[in-house]
């Protein structure tokens, strides 16, 4: 008999628990009238969709999630699922109870107090943190997130006051935690479930708007030329859909239910499998009945196809193209901003939807070989860059280099944003691996530098009467493509000797500004041809001296030999006319006036970085030895270098996020040795016996109050923190002693 086989083994344990949880919740429904069992199998299937497919501890958090609601709603208890299963099983269905437990209970204090119907920023922030204390294990907040994701995705059976209620707690609490453990494509697909419950009318208006947008007849051209017999069948399709449903009726936007609305948000497993994508867009050419499909279900279908579409173009042209560095390994991948972020973005920009570029995206991450080729991967980047400006045409303004300038929290990607196909917006972002890697899991992930705090307000009812049209509709919104910015302000200041990159397709060198005419619009740059700069850009935060000393000594060289004038120089460098286009970046002229594809980038210094430029520069034209002055203790304390990231010791939350999400990755090795000392940005490491931060966070009945304490903290504290001191107090319902230490998620009772 052969032995058992992973996958068989994982088959046979999620048999056992769906039998299980079928006896436990034998003749239970959910208000959708179906058996409550199938929201327990959903739930697992979500799980399943999260965690690595093979693995005990992907089972074991897969059977979790189909029994997380066992001992709550059901007679079995903990000793049983312990028995039955294992330890590991049993610790996350406690996990999932108890944080299900602190949930429900502070929602129940929030119904009843009026003046507390909705979670404020202070209070939703108070009990992010104690949720996140209470987990030691990452699994417990996955599980917790699919439970809450297919209770959205059958919100419709709620009345419509306690769906706002959920809807509103989803996106303060649930989409923040699924956003800090970088669940991207999870937490999309609950804020535009949220949405759909609390702004019907918009989410309907925004999806018809995209829709038309991306799937208009008239802007698809020679469609079946560049992308395809499938490409073109499904616009044919949406030509002739298009035509007999141009008008949808009043009264359908109107009186569309919850349920509709709920069906038009995309699932996110679309959103993370690409044969899932193209799976569904075959599905969608060769669907006859499409068309009786509420329009809103429709056009969330034809947002995904369009992404579709997006991605065999680029990539059949990354195939056919031999521009980008030879054997070097590159990835595509897509997604689609959720509904409630462009509408979040459209609010906090004051622009229109045409204008969020940014709506559906494509990235290109290219393999460095865990870092080994860096320098060419970068150099590859650019080729890239290349080919999609040739492929489609780039929106002026819309491309930003962070691999050149990084942002603050280290983020490296080059953006663009292009015409698509149908002539509407499309984002590329293009990256090398490890900085992929640094943006996804490292100290540039959103997390731990941008917590959303934008609030969805009511302006509508659950039943869509008394609706007004949002101003972001109206046809009155200025063009804003018809105002020029060629951002010449930006570099206003700038002064001859700055250092800056030259990009001509992916040929990266080494350049200094030799002249600036005509208030920075017209710029005369020495390039180095001997003096690529690829490796330096891929590593842009160290090694700095050689690098600014390389820049110093090209400046010198042209200042010694008097050139001043495009074409002068010798073999090895060459004076350059670049002037500030409408794109906002400086192009290269030849001498017919032409703008050539060639442009510089300004290398953005900061403070620091700018101190020890100009201190370099100085050495340099003087002839001193550059480490007599990188060396000079006085010097060093000017440039005010600090071991730790203030931001992060700043917020130590990070660090239990850190971990969580380090955790979350239990079968992968995605860290490199340097990313993994990022830990040392810390204040401290995170000890599960010590709290988190340094603080406990606790319930303190009957207030409801979410109170903060000092790790260590004990019941007499709360106590005496409650100005009731002396009086008896109860922790998780049972009498304690004063020094009795708190836990976070503790429910302290001070009884009067």
């Amino acid at each position: 008999m052969s032995p058992d086989t992973p996958y068989s083994m994982m088959i046979r344990q999620v048999q056992k628990a769906i039998a299980f949880a079928r006896k436990a919740h034998h003749g239970q429904l959910r208000r959708t009238g179906e058996p409550y069992l199938t929201h327990c199998i959903h739930t697992g299937k979500i799980v399943a969709v999260l965690v690595p497919s093979t693995g005990k501890r992907a089972i074991d958090t897969v059977v979790a999630g189909i029994l997380h609601d066992v001992i709550d709603d059901t007679s079995e208890s903990l000793d049983t699922i312990e028995r039955e299963f294992d330890t590991d099983v049993a610790n996350l269905v406690a996990g999932v109870s108890r944080l299900s437990y602190i949930n429900q209970l502070l929602r129940r204090h929030r119904r009843l107090n009026v003046n507390q119907a909705a979670l404020s920023q202070e209070e939703a922030n108070s009990l992010r943190v104690m949720l996140l204390g209470m987990v030691d294990d990452p699994r417990v907040v996955l599980i917790k997130l699919a439970d809450r994701l297919h209770n959205m995705r059958t919100i419709y059976a709620l009345p419509p006051a306690k769906a706002q209620a959920v809807a509103q707690e989803t996106l303060a609490i649930w989409c923040s935690l699924a956003s800090r453990l970088g669940l991207w494509a999870l937490k999309a697909e609950l804020e535009d479930l949220c949405f759909a419950v609390l702004q019907p009318q918009i989410f309907l208006r925004m999806r018809a708007d995209l829709a038309s947008m991306w799937s208009h007849p008239n802007r698809t051209g020679n469609a079946r030329k560049i992308y395809g017999k499938s490409s073109s069948l499904l616009h044919q399709r949406m030509k002739s859909m298009t035509a007999e449903h141009e008008e949808p009726a009043e009264t359908d936007e109107e009186y569309i239910c919850m349920k509709v609305l709920l069906q038009a948000v995309l699932p996110f497993d679309l959103l993370l499998d690409r044969k899932k994508r193209i799976d569904f867009f075959n599905k969608l050419v060769e669907n006859s009945n499409l068309e009786t499909k509420p329009k809103v279900v429709r056009d969330a279908a034809f947002a995904l196809g369009s992404l579709v579409v997006c991605e065999e173009a680029l990539e059949r042209e990354l195939f056919i193209s031999t521009s980008y560095v030879p054997g070097m390994e590159v990835t595509l991948s897509a997604r689609l901003k959720s509904l409630f972020s462009i509408y979040s973005k459209m609010k906090r920009k004051e622009i229109g939807i045409n204008k969020v570029y940014d709506a559906r995206a494509l990235r290109v991450i290219v393999g460095d070989k865990n870092g080994a080729l860096h320098g060419q991967a970068v150099q590859c980047c650019y080729n890239l860059l290349n080919i999609v400006h040739r492929l489609w045409s780039p929106i002026d303004g819309e491309f930003d280099d962070y691999i050149v300038n990084p942002k603050p929290s280290g983020y490296q990607s080059l953006h663009t944003a292009v015409q698509g196909p149908d002539n509407s917006p499309l984002e590329i972002q293009i990256r090398t691996q490890r900085m992929h890697e640094c943006a996804e899991h490292g100290l540039a992930a959103h997390w731990l530098y941008k917590e959303t705090e934008d609030k969805l307000p009511l302006e509508t009812s659950v039943t869509g009467s008394g609706t007004t049209t949002p101003s972001y509709f109206s046809t009155d919104i200025e063009d804003q493509g018809s105002i020029v910015d060629d951002g010449s302000h930006k570099y206003s200041s700038l002064k001859v000797g700055h250092p800056v990159l030259r990009v001509e397709a992916g040929h990266l060198l080494a350049a200094v500004i030799v002249r600036v005419d005509k208030d920075a619009r017209e710029l005369l740059v020495a390039v180095s041809f001997g003096l690529a700069a690829s490796e330096a850009v891929a590593d842009r935060r160290s090694s700095q001296t050689k690098r600014w000393e390389a820049y110093a000594s090209l400046y010198k060289k042209v200042s010694d030999e008097w050139w001043f004038e495009p074409g002068h120089g010798d073999w090895c460098t060459c004076l350059e006319k670049y002037t500030l286009c409408q794109d906002g970046m400086y192009h290269k002229q030849d001498q017919f006036q032409r703008m050539l594809p060639t442009f510089i980038q300004i290398i953005e210094l900061t403070e620091e970085e700018e101190n020890l430029y100009w201190a370099i520069m100085s050495a340099v034209f003087e002839g001193k030895p550059v480490a007599s002055v990188t060396s000079n203790p006085s010097f060093q304390n000017k440039l005010g270098y600090t071991s730790a990231n203030p931001t992060l010791t700043d917020s130590g939350i990070n660090n239990k996020v850190y971990l969580l999400r380090t955790m979350l990755q239990w079968e992968k090795q995605l860290r490199s040795e340097a990313s993994l000392q990022q830990v040392e940005y810390a204040t401290k490491p995170y000890d599960a016996s010590s709290g988190l931060l340094g603080e406990v966070v606790i319930v303190c009945w009957p207030n409801g109050e979410i109170m903060r304490l000092s790790t260590g903290s004990t019941a007499a504290d709360a106590a005496r923190r409650a100005g009731v001191e002396g009086k008896l107090v109860s922790v998780n319902g049972q009498l304690v002693v004063p020094n009795t230490k708190l836990r976070d998620g503790d429910v302290v009772e001070i009884r009067m």
